[in-house]
């Protein structure tokens, strides 16, 4: 059987650099590839059999690991903020930098990351482009109420966005507003009915997948969690078995603070910017209506706001949230919460 041989990647829009090491470190080759798919599958070809493969995670890394996967014994992606040796070296090119890339995997001492499955990461695709689509819509209802305190326009907060209101308020502007300001109005009202229905249909288009649906329901079975937050969950966290512990998913969704402990002394400082932001973000979000329609989570609320914090009560029901969505997503069986006393409720 032939020894295994290891490859660094040093992935970039146009190019990869690539280096191959044996087990012991001797060097087989190295050189520069087009990112396309054809001389991926040339260069593949002419690599000694079997060989492992590692690279970066990049804007461009998915759809190369999805194209050599195939080809490799194995394939692994590099956690890019972990990845500290080559943002320390010295000397800094593609090639020195493919070249660690293999002796980090060869050792074993690669700092490896999750890399979900193609068909999640396409889900996902479409889920953070409805998370584009609704913060658009929000930046076109501040437009509009922009436009009617710029010609002092009394009007409703509550309802300015309602079809019907809007509509008569448009029609009864008169002098109050120069033509300019009604037709820009006109405008982002069209605009924010377009938003609205194709963020609508995306979510739609993602519900008909059946076990994403399946999870789906058994998440929304925790009072508090609507259908946006079970499938941010779904499709950000992938597979919730890689979690042995609450605090390993917490860490992942940035609700805890960055540890620094040395010499028996251990500091805690802000929240830590090393985690999946759009997870983080939706979970605030929820925590900060949650606590309306789950006793369990308003308990946590108003316990840490009785110490005087909002945002300290907001991050506590956002930790219970995550510790719930793991429990319930990993059990085939209904979530019940523990109340005080160890008993479901």
């Amino acid at each position: 059987m032939r020894s295994m041989t290891y490859v660094g990647l040093d992935v970039h829009k146009k190019t990869i650099a690539y280096c191959v090491k044996t087990r012991g470190g001797k060097l087989i080759g190295e050189g520069e590839i087009r990112a396309t798919r054809p001389d991926l599958d040339a260069w593949s070809s002419r690599l000694r059999r079997p060989w492992t493969g590692a690279m970066e995670a990049t804007l461009f890394t998915g759809r190369i690991y999805d194209h050599l996967k195939p080809k490799a014994a194995s394939l692994k992606v590099a956690h890019p903020a972990m990845f500290k040796a080559i943002a320390a070296s010295k000397k800094k090119n593609d090639r020195v930098d493919a070249g660690k890339i293999a002796d980090l995997l060869r050792c074993d001492l690669l700092p490896e990351c999750h890399m979900a499955s193609k068909e999640i990461r396409q889900q996902r695709r479409v889920l953070r482009y409805r998370n584009l689509i609704v913060s658009e819509a929000t930046r076109m209802k501040n437009k509009i109420a922009g436009l009617l305190m710029e010609c002092g326009v009394q009007y409703s907060k509550d309802r300015l966005h309602g079809k019907g209101y809007f509509g008569d308020l448009l029609a009864g502007l008169g002098q109050e507003a120069p033509p300019s300001v009604k037709q820009l109005l006109a405008l982002s009202r069209s605009n924010l009915e377009l938003f609205d229905g194709l963020q609508k249909g995306l979510i739609k288009k993602l519900a008909e997948d059946q076990p994403l649906r399946e999870r789906m329901e058994r998440l929304k079975r925790i009072k508090g969690v609507g259908e946006i937050l079970a499938l941010s969950w779904i499709l950000e966290v992938g597979d919730p078995r890689r979690f042995s512990r609450i605090g390993q998913a917490i860490s992942y969704c940035g609700r805890c603070s960055a540890q620094d402990s040395s010499a028996g002394q251990e500091k805690r400082g802000p929240i830590s910017k090393q985690r999946n932001k759009h997870l983080q973000q939706i979970l605030i979000e929820a925590a900060k209506l949650a606590p309306r329609y789950n006793e369990q989570l308003a308990v946590v609320h108003r316990r840490e706001l009785a110490r005087g914090n909002r945002n300290r009560a907001t991050l506590a029901v956002a930790r219970k949230l995550v510790a719930y969505l793991l429990a319930a997503d990993k059990s085939p069986q209904p979530f019940e919460p523990r109340t005080a006393e160890g008993r479901k409720p």
